[in-house]
Formats: C-alpha cells, sequence, structure tokens
C-alpha cells in the first residue's frame, strides 16, 4: 500500500506539471505544432535519465525515490498516447510532413535527452 502512495504522489506532481506546461504554451502555438507534448516528453526523457543513473550510481536513490520519481512522476509527466493521438490527428488532415517530423523530431530528441540526462549525472 504504501509503495502505491509514493507512486500516486509522483503522478500527482507529475501530471500537475505536464498541466502547467500545456498552460504555458499559447493556444495558436499549439494549433500549428504540438509544442506542449513534445517538450513534456523530451523534458520528461532528459529527467529519466538523471533519475535512472541516480538510481545506478547513489546507494540514496532507494526504491521509494524510484517509485517517486521514475515510475510516479516521469511516468504521469511524459505523453506517449497524446503523442500518438497528435500524430494520427495530422495524418487525418493530410499533413504528411508535418507528422513525419513530429514523430521524428520527438523520437529523436526523447532518446538523445534520456542519453544527457544519463551521462550528466557521470554514469
Amino acid at each position: 500500500m504504501n509503495n502505491l502512495l509514493i507512486v500516486g504522489l509522483g503522478g500527482f506532481l507529475g501530471s500537475i506539471l505536464r498541466y502547467a506546461v500545456y498552460v504555458w504554451f499559447d493556444k495558436p502555438l499549439l494549433a500549428q505544432f504540438p509544442w506542449a507534448t513534445f517538450t513534456v516528453n523530451v523534458m520528461g526523457s532528459f529527467l529519466l535519465g538523471i533519475f535512472y543513473a541516480l538510481a545506478i550510481k547513489f546507494d540514496w536513490f532507494t526504491e521509494h525515490w524510484r517509485l517517486l520519481l521514475i515510475i510516479g512522476f516521469c511516468g504521469s509527466f511524459t505523453t506517449f498516447s497524446t503523442f500518438a493521438l497528435e500524430g494520427v490527428n495530422f495524418l487525418k488532415a493530410d499533413q504528411i510532413f508535418t507528422t513525419l517530423i513530429y514523430i521524428t523530431a520527438s523520437v529523436i530528441a526523447s532518446f538523445f535527452a534520456v542519453y544527457v540526462g544519463y551521462r550528466l549525472v557521470g554514469v
């Protein structure tokens, strides 16, 4: 039960921050490209890389920290389902080039962000 509460707290914090990022972006800007989703996925990937490296490198990063930050926070802050839906919506609007750019940039930037976060910790 304790682990569920820890994951829930991380999820609560991650989802609030994700919503704050969406609010921060202007509606006209979001109509052109899903910058909010792109931003949370890349930022979340970067943080995940940091948290994962901390878990490997330091004993103080216990299972509770992993549950709170990696599973709860990063799991709710990032959003693969919204990314997929926005890609489908681009396809439905016959915006093939935008779809390809969005998918490619999101995947490459997120992988790179995990790597940079991981290496930043020095693992």
